[in-house]
């Protein structure tokens, strides 16, 4: 294969530039090992940031998160929910980070405004009944699966091609430029080459170690953040203490459920990100004091997702800047080898803009960067990834013979026939895990343990599934929601777990190979 950029990493910022460079006319292949969001893309709070979070210690990071806020409300609204957003104080917050809070908002050009604690605990009746101080932002909520397959859908339809399943194990390079990258199909062990004239890391937690087969150094920290998903909605507007950052200080509303975290744990392991039972019991305990509730309800979900950070001499942890990080390369002796990471989902298109912006200075392209003005049109990629989105469409609409899949999320056959649709156009069969990213199959209560059976029976009927690819499949995707569910049991949630247990290894027999 020949391409003028090859794009690592199908993340939020890697499909972002993939965009990018497609609207100026730059052909592009972007590959992934997994598929489209399928890192930390895929595990982070979907929060929309204001920039009021980062005003005290890092105020370049707060002014383009409310600059790009703003933007993407406008150009991609689908992709949003516009809940806003409370920052609220309890006794043992400290003074002096509060008094200064209104004030550092006003000086970065964050809307920040006082709310009376009774006037909050009637648009918030969750809250903790002894508010201190309460400030309303701009805070929003956004869908960073659909935001990914938009972006990667409209590359395509310019030009770009994506191939998932595709891991880079090394590179060919000659004289400081690269010439091409080694790739692997991680489904059929096949390798091929990709020639490019440039290429582009964006693999976020795995850029040191790409770098690396192309001789560069960077020197990074990961930072795993674990979350909890509760099973109901408990908020309706995005929830923040007031307080420096730290553990289970976020409660985020999404669909029909909310989302509370987050932590920060120095890891050295990226095969294996999980949340822990401690990280569990430190989130139930911290987030239950600004919202008591939270330590009563149920949670169906943990999980966990690592932070990228570069690291500047010594620093750890929450002391590290989550502003980006963009290296062209040049000082490792690479011509036409850029890699970018860190950051926030809030700022993936600035992202995705200042390294397409390197790229094509490189390829002598001109054409400037047309994703600040023209809108993210919506596509077919990512309609069902919506929480709420097929409950209803299944009401509106109710067809006799369209069985439902997922009872939990209620996803019909209709829905999958379509996620399969747009899956068989970028050329693999798809798979049970493919088909959840797409939507909400496997993400309610029960987990996957009843409907990724009924989804590999489908897809069996409908003959994208063959000889024993489904069993495997399915004990893929039920191992990968257990991963989750294991930290959460407790109590009456032991009995859930047994009968669980019971029906997938004591009915179907799922701990051994058929």
């Amino acid at each position: 294969m020949e391409t003028q950029v090859l794009i690592i990493g199908g993340g939020t910022t890697g499909t972002g530039i993939a965009r990018d460079l497609s609207l100026r006319g730059i052909s592009c292949i972007l590959i992934d090992k997994k598929d489209i969001n399928a890192g930390a893309s895929g595990a982070n709070h979907g929060l929309l940031h204001s920039g009021a979070r980062y005003i005290l210690k890092d105020s370049e990071t707060a002014v383009e998160c409310r600059q790009e806020s703003l933007l993407l409300k406008h150009l991609a609204p689908k992709c949003m929910e516009d809940t806003g957003g409370l920052f609220v104080a309890l006794p043992e917050d400290d003074d002096a980070y509060i008094a200064r809070f209104p004030e550092l908002c006003r000086k970065y050009g964050i809307v920040c405004k006082s709310v009376d604690a009774s006037q909050a605990l009637q648009m918030e009746p969750c809250l903790a009944p002894d508010l201190k101080a309460v400030f309303s932002v701009q805070d929003a909520v956004v869908d960073p699966f659909r935001l990914s397959l938009d972006n990667a859908a409209d590359a395509q339809k310019n030009g770009a091609r994506i191939l998932r399943n595709s891991q880079v194990e090394g590179f060919i390079s000659h004289n400081g430029r690269i010439q091409a990258a080694r790739v692997r199909d991680t489904r059929t062990g096949d390798t091929f080459h990709i020639g490019a004239l440039q290429f582009v890391n964006a693999t976020g937690a795995w850029a040191d170690k790409v770098a690396a087969m192309a001789g560069a150094h960077i020197s990074m920290l990961y930072s795993k953040g674990s979350l909890l998903i509760t099973q109901s909605r408990i908020n309706t507007r995005v929830i923040n203490r007031l307080r420096p950052a730290s553990d289970a200080d976020i409660l985020v509303p999404g669909g029909t459920v909310s989302i509370i975290g987050t932590t920060s744990v120095e890891i050295d392991n990226l095969d294996d990100i999980r949340p822990t039972m401690d990280e569990v019991d430190t989130i139930i305990r911290q987030g239950s004091v600004m919202v008591p509730e939270l330590a009563t309800t149920r949670y169906i979900r943990a999980y966990a997702g690592v932070r990228p950070l570069v690291k500047n001499g010594s620093e750890k942890g929450r002391t590290i800047s989550r502003n980006y990080t963009l290296k062209n390369h040049e000082a490792d002796g690479l011509e036409n080898f850029v890699t970018i990471t860190g950051g926030k989902l809030t700022t993936y298109r600035l992202m995705a803009e200042k390294t397409a912006d390197i790229v094509a200075g490189r390829l002598k392209n001109t054409t400037p960067c047309e994703t600040a003005q023209l809108p993210l049109p919506p596509s077919r990629k990512g309609e069902w990834t919506e929480p709420g989105r097929s409950p209803r469409a299944w009401t509106a609409r109710p067809r006799p013979k369209d069985t439902l899949i997922c009872e939990c999320e209620m996803v019909s056959e209709s829905m999958v026939d379509r996620i399969v649709d747009t899956l068989l156009t970028e050329g693999s069969t798809p798979t049970l895990e493919e088909v959840g990213r797409r939507s909400r199959i496997g993400k309610g209560p029960c987990q996957g343990t009843f409907c990724s059976f009924r989804l590999a029976a489908y897809l069996y009927r409908t003959g994208k599934l063959d000889k024993k690819q489904g069993f495997f499949q399915v004990r893929e995707f039920v191992n990968e929601r257990w991963k989750g569910f294991m930290p959460l049991v407790r109590d009456r949630e032991l009995a859930r777990l047994e009968m669980q247990e019971a029906f997938l290894c004591g009915l179907f027999n799922m701990e051994v190979d058929p």
